[in-house]
């Protein structure tokens, strides 16, 4: 019955919990639609949002004006209540802001505090270094006050302050002691500010004018320090990254995610250079797809930098409909793509260095972030602890072996790993050699009752893998164990019976961790395939010797190792092995008599 009285409007919905608890805060063009979604399916492709909505006791709504209004409506509940299901931006409060404070001679620090004081605050940075950097440049060209005292304009005509050191070192004009008016202090700070929110063109334009001012009045003193002022900003300046003279007022968005985590880069482009970039992380909750993380990181991230950007870019389409005039552009070309392309890089490597850090400090939850995002990639059915790849090796048809290499936990685990002379195959048959492997493989771990891998990964394409099918086929394992075949031209991944191959992500992690596999069975056959060799050459040598047979060849080769250690070794050495005659044989042979 509530299902039927929802409204077909634009507006927020809340789900609660039999503790009247809310659990989930969602926006819809039309909540009707949206929230009877929830229930008409019969069954959801997430697993959370089956959990969720077996939840869910008690619904609520707020009809909103527009779908804007719903979004940012949807944004305050979320802060507010923090919903269990919900997805929320990472607390950046250890991020470094710059203040100017709320006075009539401002101060302006940095802090880490945010207070409701009424003072402006402008950040936050991502570096500490790059703040404090935009700090002493501002003070180096603008000297003002760093004393604490309460100033005012009363209380500087009442002689209650006296100036400082910084005076004398010219690192503050003297306020305190009427050296500097409150206006002229006042246009310092208005300046200082329109720096750090990277409107340096408005100001060097401001001092250049300033300058030639002077100049024309004769102010040759006052002439130079604009023009030193103007040498500061633009080095300052020149340190921006220079987006396009043809881009302006610009906010970039971009994403990128796994299977756990989602990865926001906002940069600020003002007057063609970018003045910020800021990343933050969001962890998902119910599968959110990249463009609905992004919807909400837009509004927060542009109430959080206070943005007024008319111009917005993002990495993917995004539905958003703004109260005021603001034009969301997903470019695909040209400077702007550039852009999108720059944040995207950024967004890398946040998430890389988180990751870096993560598999030093918590390599468990990075295992099982890897063997997730791995589970979502190859569409399996459980987490794969337990992987085995196979990979063949003959010489123009001869010494053919295989090597099945073991990974547990994301790990090698070499006490596992198993060398396969091929028995039944004559000739360089891939694909019998194959078939053979993976077959006798999994025929000993049924008869010998060991547990099963998830996942088979085959080193090759699709006729390799055909004969690994075949195998399991007829073990009865197929349909039990998930294969693949990784073919080594292009990297494509093929599943059985599927003629597609799947090109997954150069630079994902399931990739790497398929391709460490199967880097790892080569070398590991190889070895093997070389020993192989070896022994037979070595063997091949020692029947030319009159006198050595099978069984004094077997001792030969037990004993020394190696063909270099028989043909070195002394007659005494050689005693321990074979007889008298023998001995003199191999000595004869090596030039040794």
């Amino acid at each position: 019955m509530l299902l039927a009285n929802i409204p077909a409007k634009p507006g927020v919905y809340q789900y609660f919990n039999k503790d009247g608890v809310i659990i989930y805060v969602g926006k819809a063009k039309v909540l009707k639609n949206r929230v009877r979604s929830y229930f008409n399916t019969k069954k959801h492709d997430s697993a959370k949002t089956r959990i969720l909505v077996s939840h869910i006791v008690d619904i609520k709504y707020i009809v909103a004006t527009t779908e804007f209004d719903a979004l940012l409506l949807e944004n305050s509940l979320i802060k507010k209540y923090k919903p269990k299901y919900n997805i929320n931006l990472k607390d950046d409060k250890t991020y470094p802001w710059i203040c100017i404070t709320k006075e009539p001679f401002p101060r302006i620090f940095p802090t880490r505090n945010l207070r409701k004081d009424k003072s402006e605050y402008i950040g936050p940075y991502s570096s500490v270094k790059i703040m404090r950097t935009a700090l002493e440049l501002v003070k180096e060209i603008y000297p003002i006050r760093s004393c604490r005292f309460m100033m005012t304009e009363d209380s500087i005509a009442k002689k209650k302050h006296k100036i400082c050191l910084d005076y004398h070192i010219n690192k503050c004009l003297g306020p305190c002691e009427a050296h500097q008016s409150k206006q002229e202090y006042r246009d310092s700070i208005d300046q200082i500010r329109k720096i750090l929110k990277g409107n340096t063109k408005e100001v060097i334009d401001y001092v250049k004018s300033q300058m030639m001012e002077f100049a024309d009045n004769f102010e040759f003193e006052k002439a130079q320090e604009a023009k030193e002022k103007l040498i500061l900003l633009e080095k300052y300046q020149a340190k921006s990254t220079v987006v396009s003279s043809s881009i302006h007022d610009v906010d970039v968005f971009s994403i990128i995610s796994d299977v756990s985590q989602a990865f926001i880069n906002f940069i600020k482009v003002v007057n063609g250079a970018i003045v910020q970039s800021y990343t933050t992380e969001i962890k998902k909750k119910l599968d959110e797809t990249d463009d609905q993380i992004l919807e909400i990181g837009i509004v927060a991230l542009r109430e959080k930098f206070n943005s007024q950007s008319k111009v917005i870019y993002t990495s993917v389409p995004v539905d958003i409909s703004f109260d005021e005039k603001v034009e969301i552009v997903q470019p695909q070309i040209g400077d702007k793509k550039k852009l999108i392309d720059f944040s995207l890089n950024n967004a890398r490597q946040y998430k890389f260095d988180k990751y870096k850090n993560l598999k030093v400090t918590n390599p468990e939850e990075h295992v099982s972030r890897v063997l997730g995002q791995l589970k979502k990639d190859l569409h399996l059915k459980e987490l794969p602890r337990h992987i085995e790849c196979f990979d063949n090796s003959n010489f123009q048809g001869t010494n053919a072996v295989a090597a099945c290499v073991v990974f547990k936990n994301g790990k090698p685990s070499k006490k596992d790993y198993r060398h396969f002379n091929i028995k039944t195959v004559t000739g360089p048959d891939d694909f019998a050699s194959m078939e053979e492997v993976v077959y006798r493989r999994y025929k000993r771990l049924q008869d010998e009752q060991k547990p099963l891998p998830q996942l088979i990964v085959i080193d090759g394409g699709k006729g390799q893998l055909s004969s690994a099918v075949k195998a399991l086929k007829e073990l009865g394992l197929f349909g039990e164990i998930a294969i693949i075949g990784i073919a080594k031209r292009l990297e494509e991944i093929f599943f059985p019976n599927d003629s597609i191959p799947l090109y997954i992500d150069k630079k994902s992690e399931s990739l790497k961790t398929i391709q460490h596999l199967r880097n790892e069975a080569h070398r590991f056959g190889i070895t093997h395939h070389r020993n192989k060799r070896s022994k037979g050459a070595l063997v091949s040598e020692l029947e030319q010797i009159p006198g050595i047979g099978e069984k004094s060849l077997e001792k030969l080769l037990k004993k020394f190792k190696s063909f270099k250690n028989i043909q070195v070794a002394s007659e005494k050495e050689l005693l321990e092995v074979v007889n008298l005659k023998q001995a003199q044989a191999i000595l004869i042979y090596f030039g040794h008599k």
